[in-house]
């Protein structure tokens, strides 16, 4: 009840700012659980005074052309996509943390592990390219001794992916996360490996942008921080209400499996263990402009 009579508060305060006393600001984000607070805080209607606009797209490599033409002076993703751009724009920054996965980003297959390391046919694998699902196979294939084996690499985005068939007779790879997992299991896909389980990598979500777009927008961004920290409050107190909220950005999946998808990250966006920040420093992931 402190929760919402603080968010009710907050809105109203904001509301109060006329809606042109900021410029506009387009965030671009994927369908992730980790990022289900900002459409939160979209559905509740708290960036509507702060002029923000969020930009739902349904691959990895769609949030970052957006933000590489210019059409989003901002996006939220992994690592990955941030040491892909930054080597292009090297003032881009990481400024919000969300969440770390913990099993949530996942390798499907219709084989088990056994079976893949003992095939001689080539292995489709599923998967989008210019993401951090790239790493994700790159490191499964080097941690389960695969490098003699033949792939088929397939860049397809996640949508695109839950139409693969299951079939018996060919080998498949999917590199996916939740909460596309679900429909894929249910064509009879497995996991065989996560970043929980199989795989020793380190995958965050942070929301990123320029230093001059983080100055330009400074007030903006420190009031959509406190609303993502306020949504995952919300979140972790009464996980029914904000499911029913967001569940259209998530495609949809049942409360259960909701309920199931939290299991598979960890929330940083106000708490980062000492371990997970040096983790981040030793991989050259810089903190020090984090709101």
């Amino acid at each position: 009840m402190k929760v919402r009579l603080f968010s009710i508060f907050f809105f109203f305060f904001i509301s109060s700012c006329a809606d042109n006393e900021y410029k506009r600001l387009n965030i671009s984000a994927t369908t992730w659980i980790g990022y289900s607070p900002i459409y939160y805080a979209k559905e509740k209607g708290w960036l509507k005074p702060l002029n923000i606009k969020v930009l739902h797209v349904s691959s990895l490599s769609e949030n970052m052309y957006l933000y590489q033409a210019g059409n989003a002076d901002a996006f939220v993703g992994t690592q990955y996509e941030y040491n892909l751009l930054s080597k292009k724009d090297p003032d881009l920054l990481p400024i919000i943390m969300l969440d770390r996965s913990n099993g949530g980003d996942i390798i499907m297959s219709n084989k088990s592990i056994d079976d893949l390391k003992k095939t001689t046919a080539p292995i489709d694998a599923y998967l989008e390219m210019d993401s951090i699902n790239n790493t994700m196979l790159t490191d499964f294939i080097r941690t389960y001794g695969l490098e003699e084996k033949t792939f088929n690499y397939i860049n397809q985005d996640q949508a695109n992916i839950l139409n693969v068939e299951y079939n018996s007779d060919s080998q498949i790879l999917i590199v996916t996360y939740i909460p596309y997992d679900f429909e894929l299991a249910k064509k009879g896909f497995k996991e065989i490996a996560s970043t929980k389980d199989g795989l020793d990598l380190l995958v965050v979500d942070a929301m990123f942008t320029t230093t001059q777009t983080l100055n330009n927008h400074k007030e903006q961004f420190v009031l959509m921080k406190k609303h993502i920290d306020a949504a995952v409050r919300i979140l972790e107190q009464n996980p029914r209400e904000f499911y029913e909220v967001v569940k259209h950005y998530i495609n949809n999946i049942s409360y259960e499996e909701f309920l199931m998808s939290l299991e598979d990250i960890v929330w940083i966006n106000d708490r980062m263990s000492p371990d997970l920040i040096e983790r981040l420093k030793f991989s050259q992931f810089p903190t020090r402009d984090l709101l």
